[in-house]
């Protein structure tokens, strides 16, 4: 049973390090230049302070997911590691709100604050943003799962009932 515990948690793992890392690589190259007027308009992550936040959350929780990995299974750090994906299932569940907020605004705009929405000028920077996004909510999907397995484990001795 410990070995199928063993393997669940290093395939999640192996999944959320791989989603993060797509969902960098997909948002910090995403761009677009429209003309509008003859005035030059470029469209990039880092004009948002959202989705640079994004990239930088997930590029740390990435970096965290791989570093776990070739942490060894008999390690005492695990009561740690526990509260640390408790911290990074936050961490990406709040950069993926902020992110997802601002591409909200750049789909639909806001007519009461008088935002015009920009996707139709910079479909290709709206579309590799809406992807990134995609992926990046299916790595917090499974770091949230892998918390709630983690948990589960840690638990499971306090929650036996000895008949």
């Amino acid at each position: 049973m410990t070995k199928i515990k063993g393997i669940v948690t290093l395939v999640l793992r192996l999944v959320a390090l791989i989603t993060t890392f797509v969902a960098i690589i997909l948002m910090s190259t995403a761009h677009d230049t429209a003309h509008v007027f003859n005035l030059k308009f470029e469209a990039k992550f880092s004009n948002s302070p959202a989705f640079k936040y994004f990239v930088i959350a997930y590029a740390v929780v990435c970096c965290y997911s791989l570093a776990i990995i070739f942490l060894p299974a008999k390690s005492l750090y695990w009561r740690i590691i526990l509260v640390l994906d408790t911290v990074m299932t936050l961490v990406l569940t709040s950069s993926f709100s902020a992110a997802m907020a601002i591409a909200y605004i750049g789909k639909k705009g806001n007519s009461h604050a008088g935002w015009l929405p920009i996707c139709g000028q910079v479909p290709k920077f709206c579309d590799q943003s809406t992807a990134a996004l995609a992926v990046g909510f299916v790595s917090a999907i499974v770091y949230f799962v892998l918390l709630i397995y983690s948990l589960h484990g840690a638990l499971a001795p306090f929650c036996s009932v000895n008949s």
